[in-house]
């Protein structure tokens, strides 16, 4: 399997093979837990699954390809802006299928395969000491908060009940 953390995957096609091996495999975990989880149709979450892989698969790809020092995840967001925009003929097929997989099913899956990554790399995560995991700790509440507060501010600009 690919190893995302230690170095880049060049786009040969070996490397876009074991990008695609990889997102199947997180798409598929992801689906089983979205239709465990939260009951939604296993074929609207393959289909949304395999919606936002393929848009994770182009973004990577344009990433290596392309001459600009531009990360994959500007493409990606953008691309996945661009697709899901009002007006734009795939936004109403993309928006129906990716709202059929839930944010904590591919969050699930994924900090299972960073846990696997540190599994890798223990000795080099306890050679950081305390003071990284304190750190750590402090990093993911503060993104919890800050995303809580500007979701309260976001919900209360457009009326919604909060």
């Amino acid at each position: 399997m690919v190893d995302l953390i230690d170095e880049p995957v060049d786009v040969s096609t070996h490397g876009v093979f074991n990008w695609i091996l990889l997102l199947t495999i997180f798409s598929v975990i992801t689906v089983i837990g979205n239709y465990i989880g939260y009951g939604h149709p296993l074929a609207d979450s393959f289909i949304g699954m395999g919606i936002l892989a393929l848009i994770t698969l182009i973004g990577v790809w344009l990433e290596r390809k392309l001459p600009l020092d531009i990360s994959s995840i500007i493409y990606i967001s953008l691309i996945g802006i661009f697709i899901a925009f009002p007006g734009v003929p795939t936004s109403e097929t993309v928006l129906y299928y990716v709202s059929k997989v839930e944010l904590l099913s591919i969050v699930t899956v994924f900090l299972a395969y960073v846990g696997i990554g540190m599994g890798k790399s223990w000795d080099e995560f306890k050679a950081l000491g305390w003071k990284a995991i304190i750190v750590t700790m402090l990093v993911i509440a503060s993104t919890y908060f800050g995303s809580a507060i500007v979701a309260h501010i976001v919900l209360v600009m457009t009326g919604v009940p909060a």
